[in-house]
């Protein structure tokens, strides 16, 4: 039998996929009520007078007041349609195009699970999760059945394994392995935690849990995916992201990791849950759907290694850093200081960047090459052909020259310069281009 179809399209049972619409659904729903239970739709997305857009989705409109709340609202009502199976397509759709609309709209707010929610969210669009245990089938609405193509439920685990390697692989760098960094940094928050912060700030619990995260990551989804190990797995999943979740604020990131990992059980512990489905058919994958996914595996296996397309220090520069799974590896404080400068006098100011963005907005901005950029063209916009005071004299300027003195330190280091005042930003281009305009990194 051809290899096609011995692994990619040998019908399993549907359970498993079941299971992760339902707890997807579910973790979307709380995941969306908690920018209203914390009350941060206004501080991240209707405060902001700018925002840092993503190169390429510049085009897409700024909701603005309570106008975005219409994302949101369709968060949860796809969520909701994805949980019970209700116009399952549809639902879907409609929670990933609202869901990576909000994350495109400033990469202030960028985080790796977000960016593993889209993922998924996108991949559900295309699954026949909702073929058993939903509405659409209790309303007549599609066709059920108990087994679907292997790969509807292998594409998951793959994406799953993709955020443990490739977060493992970039591990594998001299200040997480030999320095315990930024790791030491982060644990002497705890210091003062009763009965065990003086264990916590000591450098050899920092090595311990670097070594362990490091390995844990390496292995994990391959162990997750063997009968004989997928128990003892899961255990160290539960307990590695628990702990996480205790040390570190990230989120919902470790409880989604915890659920949707259930996906690689078998199918007899999925069963147990919904009993035994009342039919015998199969779904079957379509050719398009085939090549969507070849593509999809294709561009995660390579788009964590573009870095290596960059001469510069990854950590430093930052070029291919995001959406490449690296998760707590670095750890920055920068102080950026802007001038808007008249360039027929020479004459400058020091812009106040309070004035223009939020302090969430200032601290993402002082550390990350590519934001400091946009700032500087933006200050551009708002300064060229207008009227500054220097010296308590207008001056009316065209063309200001944007400059910046930027200092950051990276993992503990001492703060050093990062990027120097002699550059006018406002004419570099915002491109994927080396970014030979940051400081070399004295290590």
């Amino acid at each position: 039998m051809p290899l096609k179809s011995q692994w990619f399209t040998q019908p399993v049972s549907i359970s498993p996929l079941v299971s992760f619409r339902i707890l997807f659904g579910l973790l979307a729903i709380w995941g969306t009520s908690r920018f209203y239970y914390n009350d941060w739709l206004s501080p991240l997305y209707q405060e902001p007078t700018f925002y840092f857009r993503y190169l390429g989705f510049e085009w897409l409109p700024i909701l603005k007041g309570e106008w975005i709340h219409l994302p949101f609202i369709c968060m949860l009502v796809g969520a909701l349609g994805i949980t019970l199976g209700l116009f399952f397509r549809f639902s879907a759709s409609i929670y990933f195009l609202s869901f990576t609309y909000v994350e495109l709209i400033d990469k202030t707010n960028y985080l790796n699970h977000y960016y593993l929610v889209s993922l998924l969210a996108f991949l559900l669009i295309f699954l026949p999760a909702a073929k058993a245990f939903s509405l659409d089938v209790r309303l007549g609405r599609v066709r059920p059945a108990n087994e679907v193509s292997r790969i509807y439920i292998d594409i998951i685990k793959f994406q799953l394994i993709c955020v443990y390697f490739f977060a493992g692989l970039a591990k594998l760098n001299p200040d997480w392995l030999f320095e315990a960094e930024p790791l030491y940094t982060w644990l002497q928050s705890h210091r003062d935690t009763p009965f065990i912060g003086t264990l916590l700030a000591q450098k050899t619990t920092a090595y311990l849990f670097s070594w362990a995260g490091c390995i844990f990551d390496l292995s994990v989804g391959f162990l997750l995916l063997f009968q004989h190990t997928r128990l003892y797995a899961y255990v160290g999943v539960v307990f590695f992201h628990l702990l996480t979740a205790w040390l570190f604020p990230i989120g919902v990131f470790p409880f989604v990791m915890i659920a949707l990992n259930l996906i690689f059980f078998s199918a007899d512990f999925h069963s147990n849950i919904y009993g035994k489905l009342p039919n015998d058919s199969h779904s079957s994958i379509p050719k398009p759907a085939m090549i969507l996914f070849a593509l999809h595996i294709g561009i995660q296996a390579l788009v964590p290694f573009r870095f290596a397309l960059y001469d510069g220090p990854l950590f430093w520069r930052e070029e291919g850093f995001r959406f490449s799974w690296r998760v707590l590896l670095m750890h920055k404080e920068g102080l950026a200081t802007f001038y808007v400068e008249d360039r027929k006098t020479g004459g400058s100011i020091e812009v106040n960047n309070e004035d223009f963005l939020n302090r969430r907005q200032i601290e993402q901005m002082s550390t990350q090459p590519d934001m400091i950029l946009q700032y500087a063209h933006y200050l551009y916009e708002r300064f060229n052909d207008s009227t500054l005071y220097i010296n308590n004299r207008a001056y009316k300027i065209e063309d200001p020259a944007i400059k910046a003195r930027v200092y950051v330190s990276l993992n503990g280091r001492k703060s050093q310069l990062f990027v120097d005042s002699t550059n006018n930003l406002a004419q570099i281009p915002i491109d994927l281009s080396n970014r030979n305009w940051i400081e070399p990194w004295e290590n």
